[in-house]
């Protein structure tokens, strides 16, 4: 499952899940939640940015349509993808906030 989970993130173009692929290479070791969430949400702007750049170009006629769409549909999936995890983290910290003590 986590595999699936850095696939989706990976075409999202927000990157991959250390140890998401089998065991932690060197370059991995050490790498915290915080790291992790900090690199995935750079990626997302990274990608969000990207996708707005190409649509200007295609405004302009400065790139090929294909490239254009693929762009926008990367952006869009990562869109998707962080206002999934927002609302499940809101949904969790709702969820801890109505624990009894």
């Amino acid at each position: 499952m986590v595999g699936n989970i850095g696939n989706v993130l990976g075409a999202a173009g927000m990157g991959k899940i250390p140890g998401a692929d089998g065991p932690k290479s060197a370059d991995m070791v050490g790498t915290d939640f915080a790291s992790f969430v900090k690199q995935a949400a750079e990626d997302a702007v990274g990608t969000m940015d990207a996708g707005e750049k190409m649509s200007m170009k295609g405004i302009a006629g400065e790139a090929e349509l294909t490239d254009v769409v693929q762009a926008v549909n990367s952006a869009d999936i990562t869109l998707r993808t962080v206002v999934t995890l927002r609302d499940r983290m809101v949904q969790a910290y709702q969820e801890i906030i109505r624990m009894p003590i």
